[in-house]
This record gives C-alpha cells, structure tokens and sequence, in this order.
C-alpha cells in the first residue's frame, strides 16, 4: 500500500478555504522517496514526531507542530515530507526566513514537485508577494496543469492582489 506525500502549506479550496494536511495527496509515493511504512521510519507510528507534528498542524496547534516537525527533521534530515511540514508551519508562525529554508531543503530531496511548488507559491501569497507567489505558482501548474490545488492558489492569488493585501 502506497502512502502518498501530503502538501501542508498551500491546500485551499475553490472556496479559498484553507484545508488542513490530509485534504490532498501528492503523486510521489512515500516508498519511492525512501520513506516509506517500514517499522522506524517518520509516520509509520502515530506517535512519531512526523505524525505528531501533522496532528498538531490539523489542530492549529503550530507551536506544537513546529516542535514536533523540527524534531523530525532533526532525527531524520533526509525526509522531504518532514520539512514540507516544517516550511508549512513555519509560514503559519509567519516565520519567512524559516520557511524558506525549509523549502529549500525539501527541494534538494525531493526536487522541485509541484506540490511543493504549490505550497511555497502559497507562502509568497500569505506574505503579499504577489509576483514571487505568480512565477512559483505558474512553475507549479507546468508541471502538474490540472492539480485543483495550483489551480484554487492562483485564483486566489487572482482575488487576493486585486484587492491589494496580504491573506489573513
């Protein structure tokens, strides 16, 4: 059974409801990534640091969740899905400088995916970098045109700039 890899950050609906980490699921088996369900390895125990951290992220908890994601990152430095996790409550603290090292470290895992992509497009949205937001989100839909997530973020970037402020 393949898990899949959730995006955090940037999950919002045609609505421009903000979901939280279980509302979409990336193409990337974890298996793939090396980080699959094996015994010991980040979310194959609802206790580990990875789940915790996502359970804290649903709860709005982002304190907690920051905690529990930095601990994973630290124990295991190679798992993408950890620091996506990281970056995504790290833009919930508004912690950009954070953020964006976090995103540059699941990149140099997992590449640049367009989920992603789609969640640091969202970051640019949440500090009112409309344009950063635009180019990261357009290299997102490229790689994946039909993704509902791409699509809702830049509807709402659409809607967010017109109006001239930051998302709240």
């Amino acid at each position: 059974m393949a898990l899949c890899l959730l995006g955090l950050a940037g999950c919002v609906t045609a609505d421009g409801q903000f979901k939280g980490p279980d509302a979409f699921a990336a193409a990337t088996p974890r298996e793939a990534l090396g980080t699959g369900t094996a015994p010991g390895l980040l979310g194959s125990d609802a206790y580990d640091n990875l789940s915790l951290g996502k359970k804290q992220f649903r709860a709005e908890n982002y304190g907690l969740a920051e905690e529990h994601f930095r601990k994973a990152v630290e124990s295991h430095p190679k798992d993408g899905e950890a620091w996506m996790g990281l970056a995504a409550t790290y833009d919930r603290l508004n912690r950009w400088d954070l953020a964006d090292r976090a995103y540059k470290e699941a990149i140099l895992i997992l590449g640049p995916t367009p989920e992603i992509l789609n969640n640091q497009g969202f970051s640019y949205i949440l500090r009112g970098d409309y344009a950063r937001a635009r180019k990261v989100l357009r290299q997102a839909q490229a790689k994946d045109p039909r993704n509902p997530y791409i699509l809702n973020n830049l509807k709402l970037l659409n809607k967010v700039a017109s109006k001239g402020k930051a998302l709240e």
